[in-house]
């Protein structure tokens, strides 16, 4: 392999989150009076967490939230739980073949709550070990800064720049690119539209991954 360490985002890379939870989320906005595709809520909201999501979301109504809101999302959150949410196609596979010694980690905005949870569901649980890491809860500034990436660099014991990152969103694919990881933008989500793979090249990814056979081909496995 061309690398030392990889780096997996989670929501729409290993796991069909994003489209779902961002239904969701168009669906409260427009319940309030603020019509929103689920398209517009994944182009402006995804891959951010807490009060950047928080303010995102606000900014694009032009108010505070109502208090229900966080009871919605609450709701949505505890049925995920219950039910699980299933793996992006390719991807335990792909994560199954890697060496067992190769140094890797979830870097991800959701809560290690949440991580851990749906990769219990997916069969992932025991693979990363303690090297599930959350914007949320162990750095100060989470995705679109590079801290996240870094920090997970430094607990594997890895050189960012011998990193690959695998990333889905605009947001992460920024703070990855600046973190300076090799950065594959992955587009093989149900959620990613046609022209993703041309918005993460913007942001300037290294390369495009419209599958996890292609991610392999890239890092050369």
């Amino acid at each position: 392999m061309r690398f030392q360490a990889l780096l997996f985002d989670f929501d729409g890379v290993l796991i069909e989150s994003e489209y779902v939870g961002n239904r969701q989320l168009a669906d409260y906005l427009t319940s309030i009076g603020h019509p929103t595709t689920p398209e517009q809520s994944m182009a402006n909201f995804m891959g951010y967490s807490g009060v950047d999501f928080l303010a995102k979301v606000e900014g694009w109504i032009g108010r505070p939230l109502p208090p229900d809101f966080h009871t919605a999302r609450a709701a949505e959150d505890a049925r995920a739980m219950a039910a699980g949410i299933d793996a992006v196609a390719g991807a335990v596979d792909f994560v199954e073949s890697l060496p067992a010694d190769l140094p890797k980690a979830v870097v991800s905005s959701s809560a290690t709550r949440w991580i851990r949870r749906h990769l219990d569901h997916i069969g992932l649980g025991d693979v990363f070990g303690d090297h599930i890491y959350s914007g949320r809860e162990h750095v100060t500034r989470g995705k679109p800064a590079p801290d996240l990436y870094l920090f997970a660099a430094d607990q594997l014991g890895v050189a960012i720049g011998d990193c690959a990152i695998l990333e889905d969103s605009i947001v992460g694919a920024t703070g990855a690119v600046a973190s300076g990881g090799y950065v594959i933008g992955l587009c093989a989500g149900t959620h990613c539209a046609a022209d993703h793979g041309d918005r993460l090249r913007a942001v300037g990814v290294d390369a495009i991954a419209t599958d996890f056979a292609a991610v392999r081909a890239l890092l050369a496995m």
